[in-house]
């Protein structure tokens, strides 16, 4: 049985890192809860760490949070599609849009629900993912603000999701500039700049974030404490919150070369065979997990002699060379995880999730 645990002192030791490191340069900020697929014990956490908002991009899992705690604020973190509007304005206390359609629809059920639904207004900073053009903005935030039942708090962008372009003062200063054009045109005050993602945090402690960016939203450093511009680890934070361990299901002594005509896998793989390892042979463990739950370019095995054969859909095959540790069938093998790696573990309804709290004692 594999099973995905959650280091709740590792996790609040990443939050409290995080939260002195904005406070120090007066950024507020939002947790990013989308990884946790909705996983109610995992959310609960979140917000036992005493957050005051948070950001994802399921409306079912906000609403799992806000029957977790009514108060927290609530985001919606991408442009919403027509048929959760009611829920929209049900659950999150604002979205990002990008759409005047999309704001026209949410401001005909915010009436019908006697509700006020925060926008935050994306913009187009490059990576080409949602976000309105920097030159339609004034035209675009003129037309929303006269709908009734909205309140545009905020402007934002993201940048390192799609092509990966990567964040910079220039980019940032020019989305904080936006704000500062809105406010001068109007008279209407933007309080939120929302510029900030895992991908800017670098920037700083460089002193590369302008005074304009005044938000944070995020996700993949809190639960891996990574560095997205160097892949580091970010010093003083943890990398290990999250570990899954699956079982031996079997150990064999096999030819390390398959046998037979070879062609392409079930996943559409093609192996290049190595002549000088015909007659050799090796152990070979299975795991009972497989690609139905993650992929195993995601796996990080905590025993660096283990090398990673191939998977299946349930099963993963991994090369045990002699066994000089002494694998047996039964035990558990344990594993680090990339981020898509812990997303889709976590979105297996066939993986347990645990909680190991500061003692060790699992939940």
């Amino acid at each position: 049985m594999a099973y995905l645990n959650l280091y709740r002192d590792k996790l609040k030791h990443n939050y409290e890192y995080l939260n002195s490191l904005f406070k120090e340069n007066e950024i507020e900020w939002a947790v990013v809860t989308k990884l946790l697929c909705g996983t109610e014990k995992y959310l609960q956490e979140v917000i036992n760490l005493g957050t005051n908002e948070v950001c994802d991009s399921r409306i079912s899992n906000l609403a799992k949070l806000k029957e977790l705690d009514p108060k927290i604020d609530t985001v919606y973190i991408k442009p919403p599609a027509q048929e959760i509007i009611e829920d929209l304005v049900k659950y999150a206390d604002a979205s990002f849009n990008t759409e005047y359609r999309t704001i026209k629809w949410i401001s005909d059920e915010a009436k019908k629900q006697g509700k006020t639904h925060k926008v935050i207004i994306m913009i187009e900073l490059g990576d080409l993912r949602e976000g309105i053009m920097g030159d339609h903005l004034m035209d675009f935030y003129e037309s929303v603000f006269r709908l009734p039942n909205i309140k545009v708090t905020g402007i934002g962008a993201n940048l390192n999701c799609l092509y990966g372009v990567m964040p910079s003062t220039d980019k940032l200063i020019q989305l904080s500039l936006y704000k500062q054009l809105i406010e001068a045109k109007f008279g209407r005050k933007i309080p939120w700049v929302t510029g900030g993602t895992s991908v800017v945090i670098p920037l700083i402690p460089k002193k590369q974030i302008p005074k304009g960016i005044n938000h944070f939203r995020v996700g993949e450093s809190l639960y891996f404490g990574n560095n997205l511009f160097t892949g580091e680890r970010i010093p003083d934070m943890k990398e290990d919150i999250f570990k899954l361990y699956a079982q031996i299901i079997e150990i064999t002594k096999k030819p390390v070369m398959p046998i037979g005509e070879i062609d392409s896998n079930p996943s559409g793989e093609s192996y290049e065979l190595d002549e000088e390892d015909y007659g050799k042979t090796a152990y070979r463990a299975i795991l009972d997990i497989g690609r139905l739950d993650v992929s195993e370019e995601f796996l990080i095995p905590e025993d660096e002699t283990l090398d990673m054969s191939g998977a299946s859909s349930d099963m993963l095959v991994i090369d045990l060379g002699e066994n000089s540790k002494k694998y047996k069938v039964g035990d558990l093998v344990g594993f680090k995880l990339k981020y898509m790696g812990a997303l889709g573990l976590l979105n297996s309804n066939y993986i347990t999730k645990h909680i190991i709290d500061e003692k060790g004692n699992v939940h």
